[in-house]
């Protein structure tokens, strides 16, 4: 099994090399600062995992940035985990940019609605649309007849009809802008998870209808000018995966020693990285409708996590971990 997805955002994900499908990028991306200031992003379901690193990028990048979700600071979600959409967007200003944090259910139309309605007031314009929402409870290698029927069409509601319902109400605002970005996250490349079975009926579905939302997305925004992605992180080093390790990000290393592959993982910020070189790109067209991971863009924008390295995790989960190789990043991170 490779990289796994965790609560409000998906927490995993290695990719095909499409680098050079479309050309080369330039390597704008590779540096932080203030280059998307006056950019206003929501990242629809920020509370924790890639959602977190991605605000926070975004952040660091300038960017306003609307951090949404259902577990703030006095009310927990289904989920039942301590990270608030207020850390997240205190993270955000920290970084740099202007963190505002509102709870919306994206399961909710209405709230959904009040949202944009919010942003377009306060903003007069949305650029960046990043919908990370998960928050599903996974029944790991199921049948579809041994899940629970009530928690897969749930994981399905949590994992699909949001997307459609903040999309529906986003994208309006957003196309009144040439050149916006929509990325929707999601666990596993087209590549990948055409070939392989995702753990579970329920899973599986969600993680490739998400994929194929970025196509359908793609060819409804080209006419706008706007462009819309679909984004995988490799194993994600996300507060639910480093706890169910026993370890933090500061030490997320002692557990290769139970986990050897667990030394290809990724911290949030290398995809939230990845998602501030998209966004700075001024030929990100180019990407339009394709299924993209954090170490596939890091080659082509050259940035790099936290410590300096490169991890591309899908690549090794192909080549090392689903061949039964011992671990061994060498050549991949």
């Amino acid at each position: 099994m490779g990289p796994s997805s965790t609560p409000e955002g998906p927490d995993s994900t290695p990719a095909p090399d499409s680098s050079s499908t479309k050309g080369t990028s330039s390597a704008k991306g590779t540096d932080t600062g203030s280059d998307l200031a006056g950019r206003v992003a929501l990242v629809a379901g920020g509370t924790r995992g890639a959602g977190r690193g991605i605000a926070v990028q975004l952040g660091a990048a300038g960017a306003t940035v609307y951090v949404t979700g259902r577990t703030s600071g006095s009310e927990r979600s289904e989920m039942d985990r301590p990270e608030t959409i207020e850390e997240t967007a205190a993270l955000v200003d920290a970084a740099g940019g202007r963190g505002i944090a509102v709870r919306v259910d994206h399961l909710v139309p209405d709230e959904v609605s009040a949202l944009v309605a919010r942003i377009s007031g306060e903003q007069g314009a949305l650029h960046i649309l990043v919908n990370d929402i998960w928050g599903a409870g996974i029944e790991w290698n199921r049948t579809v007849w041994e899940s629970s029927l009530d928690t897969g069409l749930r994981t399905l509601r949590l994992a699909v009809d949001t997307h459609a319902i903040t999309s529906h109400f986003a994208l309006p605002l957003l196309i009144e802008t040439p050149g916006g970005l929509v990325v929707e996250m999601t666990d596993g490349t087209d590549e990948y998870n055409a070939d392989n079975y995702r753990v579970s009926f329920f899973y599986d579905l969600a993680k490739a209808a998400v994929n194929r939302m970025a196509f359908a997305l793609g060819h409804e925004l080209a006419p706008y000018g706007s462009t819309a992605v679909a984004l995988t992180p490799g194993w994600l080093r996300s507060e639910a995966m480093l706890q169910a390790h026993g370890v933090t990000e500061a030490t997320w290393r002692e557990a290769i020693a139970h986990a050897p592959h667990f030394a290809i993982s990724e911290s949030p910020a290398y995809v939230g990285r990845a998602v501030a070189a998209l966004a700075r790109d001024p030929e990100v067209a180019r990407w339009n409708g394709q299924s993209l991971s954090s170490g596939q863009l890091a080659r082509v924008y050259g940035f790099t996590d936290t410590d300096g390295s490169k991890p591309d995790a899908w690549r090794y989960l192909t080549e090392v971990q689903d061949r039964g190789l011992p671990a061994d990043v060498t050549g991949y991170r």
